[in-house]
């Protein structure tokens, strides 16, 4: 179909992961797409060159961005990059879209078409396009490596005749996807673990995996909408944060996991917690990205407290199992990216109506369109507009509402889809005040 997709190498220090396998590259190729992979995009995930060139893509420079019709990305590209991309490209990343919103507008200027992987809504059908539980699965599983790593004792036990090696305690906040992983693994390593949730229906999962549950009473249970967490009282704050201090001054290693989209990540470790840890012991931040969950945590370090405890702070640390954490994410990729390709006539053909774009398309035909960023790309219209015409006179809403029924066409779709949520909601649109368990 002469269509092409672009696989940038990730322009971040941090970032060793790649958007595309050669697994997705001969299915892309099956589909009629061209694909050019930027040469050693996929180095430090163990895909070289020849492995792609063998599925069929063509190795390629960064300029070869501005003449694809899909760009396939880890993370938000920079004003920078998109302004190489070709206008009316589709783009699809991990967008990180908070607190970017400058970013965000730059995209839209660029006129291209963003997806955030990441508000890829939790239903049956996008189950394959997760990218939250792929990469948070490998995120649980690394914290608990790292934690090893820096623990100078055996996890499990050890009975020997010159005496026995007590089983390392591990404490797990947060039942969702990285949090049950990190116990699966501490298990499997030999460890004594036990875990917390503000959400009562995490206790069977725990369980499950052969780690105890321990909740206070006075919580009862937070569920909220859609497996997040609601709000705690101030009561149920204070009862919560009593049993995790009694708790915590007696365990090895703790690993945290607790993310809010769009908003820092809970404090769910005080200083004093850390202060009645006995020295040698380890926190792993999994939400060290996001403010942390941890006081005293430093994004990028392991910072060693004064009684000897280490905080370990890394980040990407999906990006830490890279080969793993590359196969998984390409997949998501593909999943997505199929649902909007005509496969009879093979050509891109975006579903304007389809919940999964609804959800998940940041920017389209020159405008911010998801409803939680509309308002604030305002100001940068504003600001971008000349003097004799202010974006106040013509707020985004307004030409939506006016916008005909029948066949939608794509600038009309578009403006639809900021005027009204997605049918399905994201992450994004859940925000609740405590979510448990990272990406969950």
């Amino acid at each position: 179909m002469g269509q092409s997709i672009f696989v940038p190498k990730e322009i971040d220090v941090t970032e060793g992961r790649v958007a595309v396998s050669p697994e997705t590259v001969k299915r892309f190729v099956g589909l009629g797409f061209d694909v050019v992979v930027e040469k050693n995009a996929g180095e430090q995930s163990r895909i070289v060159d020849a492995e792609f060139e063998k599925a069929g893509a063509k190795i390629g420079k960064a300029s070869d961005a501005g003449k694809a019709d899909v760009v396939l990305k880890l993370r938000r590209p920079t004003p920078a990059e998109v302004k190489t991309y070709k206008k009316g490209a589709l783009v699809l990343a991990s967008m990180d879209p908070y607190g970017n919103e400058g970013d965000v507008a730059a995209m839209a200027a660029a006129g291209v078409t963003a997806f955030a992987m990441e508000f890829m809504p939790r239903i049956t059908r996008a189950q394959s396009m997760d990218v939250l539980s792929s990469q948070a699965n490998l995120a649980g599983y690394r914290a608990v490596i790292d934690a090893a790593a820096e623990y100078d004792r055996a996890l499990p036990m050890m009975m020997t005749a010159a005496g026995t090696v007590p089983a390392a305690k591990v404490f797990v906040m947060g039942a969702g996807v990285a949090g049950l992983q990190a116990i699966a693994t501490a298990r499997r390593l030999g460890a004594v673990v036990t875990a917390t949730d503000v959400r009562a229906a995490a206790g069977e999962q725990v369980q499950s995996l052969g780690a105890k549950f321990i909740m206070t009473e006075a919580l009862k249970d937070a569920s909220g909408d859609g497996g997040y967490a609601r709000e705690l009282t101030d009561e149920e704050k204070k009862a919560q944060a009593e049993l995790v201090a009694e708790h915590i001054a007696k365990q090895d290693i703790v690993v945290t996991t607790a993310l809010i989209p769009g908003r820092p990540a809970p404090r769910l470790v005080s200083a004093d917690m850390v202060k009645s840890m006995k020295p040698g012991s380890i926190i792993v931040d999994l939400a060290v990205e996001r403010g942390g969950n941890v006081e005293g945590a430093k994004a990028g370090e392991v910072v060693t407290t004064a009684n000897g405890v280490k905080i370990v702070g890394h980040l990407n640390v999906p990006g830490r199992v890279a080969a793993s954490a590359s196969l998984l994410y390409a997949k998501n990729l593909y999943t997505f990216l199929e649902t909007m390709v005509d496969k009879e006539k093979k050509v891109l053909a975006v579903d304007m109506e389809d919940e999964l774009v609804k959800a998940t398309m940041l920017t389209h035909d020159g405008k911010v369109v998801h409803p939680n960023f509309v308002d604030t790309a305002k100001p940068a219209a504003k600001a971008a507009a000349p003097k004799k015409a202010p974006a106040r006179k013509a707020p985004a809403r307004k030409p939506a509402a006016k916008a005909s029924g029948g066949a939608a066409t794509k600038k009309t779709a578009a403006r639809k889809t900021a005027e009204k949520p997605a049918g399905a909601s994201s992450a994004a649109d859940k925000p609740a005040a405590t979510k448990s368990g990272g990406e969950s």
